[in-house]
């Protein structure tokens, strides 16, 4: 009878995990904001805590002792986790960053001095592509103990270059110069506005800031545009690009 009993539970637990799973799928399916890896963990993860939750109870109808069955899977979980600890590390480290989403799928960022777009977001590790093409795997551990920067995070950045010029040359010499160089530096933006500045008296040059705002996707066109531009600019209006050195002036008696 208990037999009967058993088969019975176990086709109305079939039955009732089926329906839950379909209703917590389309629950998952409606979130806009849970990466589709992240959904499927979910999914796996309900799946097998309710098929344990369906074995004990099957368990219990056949007069298996429930208590020092949770027991002997506790003990067998805790084994386990501390033989799978790392790996544990990088799954719960993926769904950090699948659910918070610090960066996603095609963001140019830095990790831990790896710098590249990142391609696909798993549950153990993250791939990312480097600018010369190689395919780095990163421990999601690893990312979530890092310190994260996305550079394309914001639809805007900010180019800055550091000029140095002669002292020979006039402030206002040298700003009208590099703003006819940024007019002619396809992609910049008039807003926020273009911004030049004398920074600072160096011992054989002195240096000023400019920066420049452009669309996130075409900071290096931009980056490189404007130091070709800036030197032609130089070169027609006579401005003197200096490098670090030492004058030496020999006093006769």
């Amino acid at each position: 009878m208990s037999i009967i009993k058993a088969i019975a539970l176990l086709i109305i637990c079939y039955i009732v995990i089926k329906l839950l799973r379909k209703a917590i799928g389309k629950l998952l399916d409606r979130s806009r904001h849970l990466d589709p890896s992240l959904k499927s963990f979910f999914n796996s993860a309900v799946n097998v805590l309710l098929w344990a939750v369906a074995v004990m109870i099957v368990a219990s109808a056949l007069g298996v002792n429930i208590t020092s069955l949770v027991a002997i899977l506790s003990v067998a979980g805790v084994a386990l986790s501390l033989a799978l600890q790392g790996l544990l590390s990088n799954i719960f480290s993926g769904i950090t960053i699948l659910a918070s989403r610090p960066i996603a799928v095609g963001n140019f960022v830095e990790i831990g001095g790896v710098n590249g777009t990142v391609k696909t977001i798993g549950l153990f590790y993250t791939c990312i592509a480097t600018v010369d093409n190689k395919i780095i795997y990163v421990p999601n551990g690893d990312i979530t103990g890092s310190k994260i920067i996305n550079y394309s995070a914001e639809p805007l950045r900010r180019v800055d270059l550091a000029i140095c010029t002669s002292y020979d040359c006039t402030t206002e010499a040298v700003r009208s110069a590099i703003n006819g160089a940024i007019a002619k530096t396809d992609k910049t933006l008039a807003e926020p506005a273009p911004f030049v500045a004398l920074a600072a008296y160096n011992a054989s040059n002195i240096e000023y800031t400019v920066r420049v705002w452009c669309k996130t996707e075409d900071y290096w066109d931009v980056h490189f545009g404007l130091n070709e531009n800036i030197r032609e600019s130089f070169k027609d209006n006579g401005i003197e690009m200096t490098y670090e050195h030492l004058n030496v002036h020999v006093v006769k008696e």
